[in-house]
């Protein structure tokens, strides 16, 4: 089985996840830098061409292997993903949806498709459909999330198709790289363990709340409507889940959340705002440079996979 970073061309087999507000030009740029395939996200973004301006602003920065994510619950995917196209865009990753009715367009263009799936059934799907690679992601990992946990889903998308699966959801060091590879995946997908990166944008309040996080700090709001967030536990946090409990409205739970990223990304409002994190917040303790985090991940993941090895035989 070949390993993400032949597939992709980075020195890593480490995808950075698609942040809303957070994965900008300048973020995706640092992480291909530092030999992973850095990945800029539309989640957070109202006009497409800002997708193409933080395209060239990457392009600038960088010259190795960088990839889109394109949420495709944004009102402006189909823009989006006409502007994938026309910037020679090499990876796109989806999520929150199926981009079938983009993937054929993609692959003409000999842009690599890698959607994220949170069951087997979307996997064969989209697999069917043509996409090269998929990203099984568990509920562990932060914003919008599925139901089923990344121990159970990796393994059964791995056997479910036959093209390449990357692990995401509770991955921050190498001991759950060392798994990830285990349960049949080539590489992994990660994103929390960046918001405690030196070059991630993200507001000093929100790194600090990520820091003094413990294991059972983060909740999942928004299962009532169908659109499960994982966020730290804050004031808007017991407010939207109170919401939730008395049968509140759409409109009335949208009142809570609207804005909500943004305030916590450039604001520092982590109180009244949504600080998406998956549940090894925990684990992280310091701020690191990108480097050296992509570096502890695989350096960590083989001499995991040695010890465990060394162990059982």
């Amino acid at each position: 089985m070949k390993k993400l970073n032949e597939i992709l061309g980075t020195e890593f087999p480490i995808i950075q996840g698609g942040m809303a507000n957070i994965a900008t030009g300048e973020f995706a740029a640092a992480c291909s830098n530092a030999g992973a395939l850095g990945v800029i996200a539309t989640g957070g973004m109202l006009d497409a061409e800002l997708l193409r301006r933080q395209i060239h602003i990457c392009r600038q920065l960088t010259d190795k292997p960088f990839g889109v994510n394109l949420m495709l619950m944004n009102p402006c995917a189909a823009d989006m993903a006409r502007i994938i196209i026309e910037e020679n865009v090499p990876v796109v990753t989806t999520g929150a949806g199926n981009p079938g009715q983009f993937i054929p367009a993609w692959k003409a263009a000999g842009v690599k498709v890698i959607p994220v799936v949170a069951a087997t059934v979307l996997a064969k799907r989209l697999v069917r459909a043509g996409a090269d690679a998929v990203i099984a992601e568990g509920c562990e990992s932060g914003g919008h999330v599925g139901e089923m946990t990344t121990m159970a889903l990796v393994p059964q998308v791995a056997d479910a198709v036959d093209v390449p699966v990357i692990a995401a959801g509770g991955i921050a060091d190498g001991r759950q790289v060392a798994a990830a590879f285990a349960l049949g995946a080539c590489g992994i997908q990660v994103g929390t363990c960046l918001l405690t990166s030196h070059e991630c944008p993200i507001h000093d309040n929100y790194k600090q709340a990520i820091l003094k996080a413990k294991d059972s700090d983060t909740t999942v709001t928004g299962r009532s409507i169908g659109g499960p967030v994982r966020v730290l536990k804050n004031k808007m946090a017991r407010q939207y889940l109170a919401l939730e409990k008395r049968g509140a409205t759409l409109e009335e739970l949208e009142t809570v959340t609207l804005g909500g990223l943004r305030r916590a990304v450039f604001d520092g409002d982590v109180e009244t705002g949504s600080v998406m994190s998956g549940q090894v917040a925990g684990m992280l303790t310091e701020i690191r440079p990108l480097r050296q985090i992509f570096e502890d991940l695989y350096n960590g993941g083989l001499a995991a996979l040695k010890a465990t090895e060394q162990e059982w035989l």
